[in-house]
Parts: C-alpha cells; structure tokens; sequence
C-alpha cells in the first residue's frame, strides 16, 4: 500500500480555531481527487479527573456545532512552551479549580479523526483530586462543574446522557481500563 501524493495545497480558510485547507492528491492508482479538504486544528489535553470520594469530575457547557449542553471531561488546548502535562495542569485548575498532589498518568495519545484532521488528543488520568481554587476561565467559556460517581459512568454513557465520545466517553474507558490493570478499587 503506497500514500497519497499531494500535489497542490491552498488554504480556504485561516483563523486561532484553525484552518481549513483544499488539496488536490493522486491515488496510488492514479485517480486525482481535486477537493480534499483538511482541516488543521491544535492538539488537545484532557483528563479523566477522579477525586478521593471515587466521583469523577465533569464540566457541563453548551457546544455551538452541536446545539446542546454537553457533559465532558476537561479538555483545552496546549499552550506555547507548554508540555502536555502542563496543559492539562493547567485546564483542570482554570475550568474546574482542582488539582491533585499526584502526577497525571498518560492514558494515551490519539488521532482525532485522521481522515480530514491534523489534531490530536492527549489524555490523561487525575487522581485523588481535590477542589482547591475557583474557576478562572476564558471569556468564551461558561463551564458548570458536575461531580458524579464514577460506577455511574456506564449507566449514563449508555443512557446518552453522556455523548461526547472523543471527550469524555473514550477518556473514561480508558482510565476505567487502566484503573482495572492496576487493580485499584473503583
């Protein structure tokens, strides 16, 4: 199996949320596809945020493309200089106020949808976290902060009252699985 070639690139569109940009690629077999269009977007952290009470800390906010009110784990984007696991440092003390004594665990490192992004996310696992500092959020963000036993995830994941599967349902199995391998009691 050969890669695409790509043989002509034009951005459509440029902006701090990201860009979008129109390739025109050939095939392994020759055929040209005129209009693929990629969209380039930063990588992003987020984390699974378990306190000492076995709840995992949600923030609840409305997503515009989506036109609902979303329950999610805390996400952002890397800041310049900024390590992976400063980031999500970071977002979880503005969006939530918590912090933890403990160094965030790697859960893994994804491609968000390769097919037509660049980004990917970076997720990890907080635990024992405690409530420590008010909100400092961003002018664009207006986030409600939900605590909710961690054995109702399922339950509430396969009821849809969580559906954000990149987000918060993807990140939970994947410290739902590592909390398992590790045989801590959840």
């Amino acid at each position: 199996m050969d890669k695409w070639k790509t043989l002509k690139s034009e951005y459509i569109h440029k902006s701090p949320f990201g860009n979008i940009r129109k390739d025109e690629c050939e095939l392994p077999n020759g055929i040209v596809i005129d209009d693929y269009y990629v969209n380039e977007y930063s990588d992003w952290v987020n984390a699974v945020v378990l306190t000492k009470e076995n709840e995992i800390v949600l923030v609840e906010q409305y997503r515009y493309a989506g036109n609902e009110f979303y329950l999610e784990v805390p996400a952002g984007k890397i800041e310049e200089n900024e390590t992976y696991e400063e980031a999500i440092i970071r977002e979880v003390r503005e969006e939530t106020g918590f912090i933890s004594e403990s160094n965030p665990v790697l859960l893994g490192e994804f491609m968000v949808n390769p097919a037509t992004q660049t980004n990917k996310v970076i997720t990890f696992l907080l635990l024992d976290a405690f409530k420590q500092f008010e909100q400092d959020l961003d002018d664009t963000e207006e986030l409600t902060i939900n605590l909710i036993d961690f054995n109702e995830m399922d339950r509430l994941i396969k009821s849809k009252q969580i559906n954000t599967q990149l987000f918060t349902a993807h990140a939970y199995m994947m410290a739902k699985m590592y909390l398992m391998e590790k045989q801590v009691n959840i």
